[in-house]
Formats: C-alpha cells, sequence, structure tokens
C-alpha cells in the first residue's frame, strides 16, 4: 500500500532529481570538453597511428551512459516504495510492543 506523499516530500524528491539532473549534464559537459581538447592534442602532435584519445573517450563513456542509466531510467520511485515499506514494517514493530 504505497502512502501519499506530502508537499514537502514531494519538494524534497523533485528537488533531488533536479540536483541529479544537473549532476548529469555537468558531467556531460565536461566530458566533451575534455574529450575535444584530447583529441586535438592527439591531432597537432606527431602520433605513430594509435588514436590514443579514444582509451579515455570510451572509457569515460562507459561511466557516462552509467550515469545517465541511473539518472533518466532507472531513477523511478522503487527508492522511495522501499523507504516506505520500511517504515510500514517499523511502524507494525512499535505498533505490537
Amino acid at each position: 500500500m504505497a502512502m501519499k506523499m506530502t508537499e514537502e516530500q514531494i519538494y524534497e524528491l523533485a528537488k533531488k532529481r533536479v540536483e541529479e539532473k544537473r549532476g548529469f549534464f555537468s558531467h556531460l559537459a565536461a566530458y566533451v570538453v575534455v574529450n575535444i581538447g584530447l583529441f586535438l592534442i592527439w591531432y597537432f602532435t606527431p602520433h605513430g597511428g594509435v588514436p590514443w584519445f579514444l582509451f579515455p573517450l570510451g572509457g569515460w563513456g562507459i561511466g557516462l551512459v552509467f550515469h545517465f542509466l541511473g539518472v533518466f531510467v532507472f531513477n523511478s520511485m522503487g527508492g522511495q516504495k522501499a523507504i516506505e515499506k520500511e517504515a510500514a514494517r517499523i511502524r507494525d514493530q512499535q505498533g505490537r510492543a
């Protein structure tokens, strides 16, 4: 049984989600700027065929994908429901004591 959230809880959840989205977009901006810089360093210096800038681009890109998934795909009310369920269980235990 899902409990209704108060206005304060809704506001706090919305605030948390906005902060998570801002964090993702900051992460994305840093990824783009740094990797453009690495590409330019590679491009304007003598290089022996191995495009080394792809290694940080790919590794960091994997982290960025997981950050995206955590913020936009798997950010559901599942955590809130688990908290409410645990709180109900604690209330039930207190009522029995």
